[in-house]
């Protein structure tokens, strides 16, 4: 099978560089927040689901709301490390460990 290139595809990196700046940018660490928050919601969801809780299930086991759980999921709120911890510990039954990276 011949491989052929297509000179017109672009790699996701060069993407990111076109769309929102070179790594270390303004617009581009503002990019890189939300996708980290983004992340972080879609991780707890899923998290979520597989224990078949539902938002309100696991927001009375942590004790928050459910609203609260659903703006976290979808990005749409800012989460304190403390309600992080909670949500992971005592709603997941989870261990947070976190990462620092840096340049």
């Amino acid at each position: 099978m011949k491989n052929i290139k297509n000179k017109n595809l672009t790699s996701f990196a060069d993407h990111l560089d076109k769309q929102y700046g070179k790594r270390g940018t303004a617009k581009r660490e503002e990019y890189e927040q939300g996708f980290e928050a983004f992340k972080l919601g879609v991780l707890i969801q899923e998290m979520r689901e597989q224990q078949h809780m539902t938002q309100e299930q696991l927001a009375m086991k942590c004790g928050t709301t459910k609203s609260y759980i659903s703006r976290i999921e979808n990005n749409a709120s800012d989460i304190r490390l403390s309600t992080l911890m909670r949500i992971v510990k005592e709603g997941l039954g989870g261990h947070l460990q976190l990462n620092v990276a840096f340049k």
